[in-house]
């Protein structure tokens, strides 16, 4: 016998566990960039919360299949719970990257990058704790711009950092190493803003 939960509001808890997760993520990636010290701890950590990031994403998907009607449309649920997801997987990729290409110290524009991904998660953590309230559609929208801003700061960041690596003879090995990790970084920062653009569309629903 099915239960009709029409406001099914473990969606927007969970949603809120997994913005957090990946701002602490953001944060810590962050922080490794601006001290680059005990630098394979640091990665361990990034690896628990990615690990913490895929057990939200399972519990939405389970729930999700488990709900005969769920409070925001189910393609929404599904793609807000995989791109954030995704964000602090991208964060563990970007440590573990410097990880292996054994770098020495990080450049400022990747400091740059990490502080624009610390401030685009914390909007969409601020977004997601108005959502399970449209009557703070307002709000929830000027959010959602902001992250847009971050993105397109990231953008501008990721340029002059990618003009800098052929400016600055560095060597071509380094090149490679620095291109890699700013793309993944600045990718984040791109899944924030798809995270946005759901997010606006749930209000542009559901207002």
């Amino acid at each position: 016998m099915f239960t009709l939960l029409p406001r099914e509001n473990v969606f927007f808890s969970l949603f809120n566990k997994s913005a957090a997760n990946a701002h602490e993520a953001a944060k810590l990636l962050a922080d490794l960039l601006e001290d680059y010290a005990d630098v394979p701890a640091k990665a361990q950590r990034l690896k628990d919360l990615e690990h913490v990031g895929d057990e939200i994403a399972h519990q939405i998907f389970d729930r999700l299949a488990k709900t005969f009607i769920a409070p925001i449309d189910r393609e929404d649920i599904h793609e807000i719970a995989s791109r954030m997801d995704d964000i602090v997987d991208l964060a563990d990729t970007a440590a573990n990257r410097m990880l292996l290409y054994k770098v020495d110290r990080p450049t400022d524009d990747a400091k740059q990058l990490g502080r624009v991904l610390v401030k685009a998660t914390a909007l969409l953590a601020e977004a997601f704790a108005h959502l399970s309230d449209l009557k703070r559609s307002d709000e929830i929208l000027r959010l959602c711009i902001e992250v847009h801003t971050q993105e397109n700061e990231g953008d501008r960041i990721n340029h002059h950092a990618l003009a800098a690596l052929f400016e600055d003879g560095t060597s071509p090995v380094d090149i490679i190493k620095w291109k890699d990790i700013y793309f993944i970084i600045e990718t984040a920062t791109d899944v924030c803003e798809d995270v946005a653009n759901v997010i606006h569309t749930v209000v542009a629903k559901n207002a």
